[in-house]
């Protein structure tokens, strides 16, 4: 079966950055990288693959790269159409400067905010990550790196306390919800109806697929959005460890890229 494929969970960097980013992030996760960060690299392993559509974001460290970040996604949005727009913010920044950018983005068509607690260090649950929740709002989505043993700044128990205290406002944990945390996920995100999950990083590590499965099946298979997390893995491989789980047509075609079409709404 021929299916259409979105990848919800990619990260890109300008040309002149892109390889040290790159090799940033590998040194961060102790891990061999499969990209070199570029959009070309992407476009062209999405090619390879079948992928027709790519949620693009990258990650400020510092307040000061929030705006260069954010245009570069736009420039790169507007140059290749099959990329769809998250902005960045940083726990940092002023509330009239939280506000003053996300407006900016919202009036340029970016669909999201991605967020990544443990590079960014500040909690999900901290009052610095609330008062960028308050300023967003429900005008948009926030994915989130959800879940790393090493630091104490992604629980899933985090990102479900603020679901349940936003209940108007919509969370991606990515990840399945808890890089490396996966034994928590099914408690932690009960009740919370307005968590949703990307399945990247994670398939890769689960040479036993029914685990994976029974995750997807407790949390709600209609939460799910496929994603490869690049430059990280390839795109191709990780289509090919998802096909490996149990699911039904309609749930691949559903994660694939029919749940991320209705939540964003294209």
């Amino acid at each position: 079966m021929q299916y259409t494929i979105y990848d919800s969970h990619a990260h890109i960097y300008p040309q002149k950055i892109a390889v040290k980013a790159t090799n940033s992030v590998g040194n961060f996760y102790s891990a061999g990288m499969s990209g070199d960060g570029t959009a070309e690299t992407l476009l062209a392993f999405g090619k390879e693959a079948g992928i027709s559509k790519f949620v693009v974001h990258s990650v400020a460290t510092a307040p000061h790269q929030v705006s260069s970040i954010n245009r570069f996604i736009l420039s790169s949005c507007q140059e290749h159409p099959e990329f769809i727009a998250f902005m960045t913010l940083h726990q940092d920044m002023s509330e009239q400067e939280i506000a003053d950018e996300v407006d900016f983005c919202i009036k340029n068509g970016f669909k999201g905010v991605k967020l990544h607690p443990d590079f960014q260090h500040f909690a999900i649950n901290s009052p610095e990550g609330q008062r960028m929740y308050n300023v967003i709002g429900d005008r948009l989505p926030i994915l989130f790196h959800t879940g790393d043993k090493r630091y104490n700044y992604s629980s899933p128990y985090y990102l479900a306390e603020m679901a349940k205290k936003y209940p108007k406002m919509r969370f991606i944990g990515a990840h399945f919800g808890g890089y490396s945390c996966w034994e928590q996920v099914v408690d932690a995100y009960k009740g919370c109806d307005n968590v949703w999950y990307d399945t990247s990083s994670t398939t890769g590590f689960f040479p036993d697929k029914e685990y994976l499965t029974d995750l997807i099946h407790k949390l709600g298979s209609e939460k799910f959005f496929f994603g490869c997390d690049y430059p990280m893995w390839n795109a191709s491989e990780e289509i090919n460890r998802f096909m490996g789980l149990k699911l039904t047509e309609k749930e691949r075609e559903a994660i694939f890229s029919g749940n991320l079409k209705d939540f964003l709404n294209i």
